[in-house]
């Protein structure tokens, strides 16, 4: 036993002492008011075989096994309590163990069924013992039957009262603890949703600076020996096309640390169309950039999501097209920001890749849409070249 903590037996250790004591109860304080009424003219408990001694240690024994079966428990005091009236012995306090056993029904039970054998066992039980007590003389000898009728009822409603309170209780700790997995769920979702959205972001940079710095390093190695001054100029092309994107990484993976003024840069939006087309054009794209002044009430998801699809739609041009026009054009509705992509190369990137398996790019430009509740439109124009067509709602529902 851990010090400080009270002592406490077990259940059916508690239950068989309860059941010693009701059947000491019965049978001595019967016989205590059989021995104080030497005149009764009820049966002697000793008749038929000691039959009524055997009645009343039936009905507290049977107490030792009340939590486990509650309601057989209750038939055997019953019909003990009826054989005992039934025969004419002598009364006393032989209810103990019928009242300990309807309130282990009712508060142990199942609620409606228990409380419709605890009805029709007390309906039966009230007319044996009325039957019993009505040649009693005199009359008012009889107030041992209302006696009993009573605190059967009583018994029965105090179960059915701990019963409830214990339903309640445990309704009340079912909900909170289902409460508390559904928060666990709700906070696992959003970890999940930022892990994908950083990975998301990750992929986009990587994938856009990955695409340059492999064209202006194939531009470096063919122009080497013979335009040094070119060679230059893509080297610095890739310093700050490199430079660019660990800003950007910096910035998307900052939300997973929790220290300030870590030098962290703007998060990239519709301010920074203008750097993501001279990055291109540094890459050999001629770049036409028409984008309308941005409304100020653009919530920061829509001018991200605007900056990510244009930035993975110009990295599938550098990938596939390779140096071509490209003109981007974006346009502000009412509740509508529409924005497109066309260039004039081949329209290999819009296809499946040699594997026979689709890019990722589209998709993820389409995932960002649907997540917003835009869509998308990628494909082939009919004159050559592709085009990437997106619409995005300026009021973000989900």
């Amino acid at each position: 036993m851990i010090r400080g903590m009270p002592f406490r037996l077990p259940a059916w250790a508690q239950d068989v002492l309860l059941a010693l004591f009701v059947t000491v109860m019965q049978v001595q304080g019967t016989v205590s008011r059989t021995h104080d009424d030497p005149a009764s003219v009820l049966r002697p408990l000793s008749a038929f075989g000691h039959l009524g001694y055997g009645l009343l240690i039936a009905g507290g024994a049977v107490v030792a096994v009340r939590r486990r079966w509650p309601a057989p428990v209750f038939v055997v005091s019953a019909l003990a309590s009826v054989a005992y009236y039934g025969l004419d012995f002598p009364d006393g306090p032989g209810w103990l163990g019928l009242f300990v056993s309807l309130y282990t029904l009712t508060a142990l039970g199942d609620g409606r069924r228990s409380l419709v054998l605890a009805g029709v066992g007390g309906v039966v039980l009230a007319g044996c013992w009325l039957a019993a007590g009505a040649d009693v003389e005199p009359p008012q000898a009889i107030g041992w039957v209302f006696f009993r009728i009573g605190a059967t009822v009583m018994s029965a409603a105090l179960g059915e009262s701990v019963r409830s309170r214990r339903f309640i209780a445990a309704d009340a700790l079912r909900r909170a603890e289902l409460a508390e997995r559904t928060r666990e769920q709700e906070a696992r979702a959003r970890v999940d949703a930022e892990r994908l959205r950083i990975a998301r972001e990750v992929h986009d940079t990587v994938a856009h600076a990955i695409a340059i710095i492999n064209v202006q390093s194939g531009v470096t190695a063919h122009v080497l020996d013979k335009r040094p001054e070119r060679a230059r100029a893509a080297l610095e092309a890739i310093e700050q096309t490199s430079a660019r994107a660990l800003r950007e990484m910096r910035t998307v993976l900052g939300v997973l640390r929790d220290d300030a003024g870590d030098g962290r840069g703007p998060y990239p939006g519709l301010a920074q169309l203008g750097e993501l087309a001279a990055g291109a054009r540094e890459a050999g794209l001629e770049v036409e950039l028409r984008a309308a002044p941005a409304p100020a009430s653009v919530p920061s998801a829509v001018g991200g999501a605007v900056y990510r699809i244009l930035q993975e739609a110009i990295t599938n041009v550098i990938r596939h097209a390779g140096p071509t026009r490209v003109t981007v054009a974006v346009d502000y509705g009412d509740d509508t920001v529409h924005v497109r992509v066309t260039d004039q190369g081949p329209a290999a990137h819009g296809r499946p890749d040699d594997a026979g398996e689709p890019g990722r790019g589209i998709a993820g430009m389409r995932e960002r849409c649907r997540l917003l509740g835009g869509d998308l439109d990628a494909g082939p124009l009919p004159g050559g070249g592709f085009a990437v067509t997106a619409r995005l709602p300026l009021q973000v529902s989900g």
